[in-house]
């Protein structure tokens, strides 16, 4: 599963997020985090339709989207999410 932060640069909520989400994949080592920049990598967000950060998008090992967050989602949402992408 893959855990992919959309973020920006002096987004506190992002540093927030990056904490859960480092917490989680603590806890699901198998979980890969990815971190994009949206203005490094804008046509990417565009096309994952990301409107704001951070957004948190939770993924199955096929790419299947099975969560999105907008905003610091809790450990628990982020753990639950996890669950069903397994």
């Amino acid at each position: 599963m893959q855990f992919t932060l959309y973020s920006a640069a002096f987004c506190e909520p992002c540093a927030q997020t990056r904490v859960v989400l480092k917490e989680a994949q603590r806890l699901i080592p198998r979980a890969t985090l990815v971190e994009l920049d949206v203005a490094a990598h804008g046509e990417e967000a565009e096309a994952n339709f990301i409107r704001n950060t951070p957004t948190v998008i939770i993924a199955k090992e096929d790419g299947t989207e099975v969560y999105r967050a907008h905003g610091v989602p809790t450990l628990d949402q982020v753990l639950v999410a996890a669950a069903k992408a397994l």
